[in-house]
């Protein structure tokens, strides 16, 4: 392995693009807006994360991944940190980011979080065939931040990405 002594932060950042996140393994964590700050402390690249919730299971395996893909580059003094204030929000999803997700089948978002309160119902358009006609069935999908909902058009079921 070749060692970098110190790679920029934008190259760095181009690197995390390649991680995947592992539940939604289209989209990577720089998408996912998780990854937050890169930057050098003396001979240390600090990532700055914030996990989607507090409790999410991923979390772990998102720091293993980074240090791994930061290690095979030649980054081996790699600190990660957490920082969970402000809390992790679906609008920190970058656009291409929401574009991965529908291509996955996966509705992103419906609206940004801070214009909630604007919104009494939005439609949740299916990722498959683009109809807005679709029901929820259940608050939550295969992950917590998820529902499942199903197209009334195309029949088919389908994960939401509840914006929180």
């Amino acid at each position: 392995m070749v060692t970098i002594a110190r790679a920029e932060a934008a190259e760095v950042w181009r690197w995390l693009e390649e991680v995947p996140d592992p539940e939604i393994p289209v989209i990577s964590v720089v998408d996912l807006g998780i990854v937050r700050d890169v930057h050098w402390a003396g001979d240390d690249l600090v990532v700055t994360i914030t996990p989607t919730y507090s409790g999410c299971p991923a979390t772990e395996v998102i720091a293993q991944d980074i240090r791994a893909a930061l290690a095979a580059r030649g980054l081996e003094r790699v600190r990660l940190e957490t920082k969970l204030s402000p809390a992790w929000t679906t609008d920190w999803l970058s656009d291409a980011g929401r574009a991965k997700l529908s291509g996955y089948g996966i509705a992103p978002p419906a609206h940004k979080v801070v214009d909630a309160s604007r919104i009494m119902k939005p439609a949740i358009a299916c990722p498959r065939c683009g109809s807005a006609r679709t029901a929820k069935l259940a608050g939550f999908g295969s992950t917590p931040c998820k529902a499942l909902y199903r197209c009334d058009e195309c029949r088919e079921p389908f994960d939401y990405f509840k914006p929180h």
